[in-house]
């Protein structure tokens, strides 16, 4: 069953419970999903709705952090229930374990030994994590890390 198909499936199971934060999570992700496949002109791969999801959590990440400096606790609670519900249907994270794996294994393909090259190691982690999710900045961070240690 593809992304759009579950989140489908998943909208009128929401309206039955009357979920109503869920129910509109749901809907702005299935409209978020439809806006893309609009603007590429042809069904989204899966590949492709993922991405739609993960900048749906970089979205919610951001407006948390900006709430919780404006001193909105209630829209921060808001916008967390919403994160929560968008990430349910992203693939398993990867943990620190496997990014600390997959820097020091693209470091040492790369060959990479200055904070210079920290672009060429961020792709090839990236791309060594491949189907999981990965927070950039959180991969980013720890590649400076490393390379810094190294110089």
């Amino acid at each position: 069953m593809s992304l759009a198909e579950r989140i489908q499936k998943e909208l009128t199971g929401a309206m039955k419970a009357r979920d109503e934060l869920r129910l509109s999570v749901l809907r702005m992700i299935k409209s978020a999903l439809k806006n893309k496949e609009i603007e590429k002109i042809r069904p989204l791969e899966e590949g492709e709705a993922l991405q739609v999801l993960r900048t749906l959590v970089k979205q919610r990440k951001e407006s948390i952090e900006q709430f919780a400096k404006g001193g909105r606790q209630d829209l921060v609670d808001k916008e967390t229930k919403e994160l929560a519900i968008v990430e349910f249907y992203l693939p398993a994270g990867a943990t620190d374990a496997e990014m600390g794996a997959a820097v020091a294994k693209a470091i040492a393909e790369t060959g990479a030994n200055s904070v210079k090259q920290m672009g060429v190691v961020v792709k090839a982690a990236k791309a060594l994590l491949e189907g999981k999710t990965v927070d950039g900045k959180a991969l980013s961070d720890r590649v400076r890390e490393c390379l810094s240690k190294l110089s």
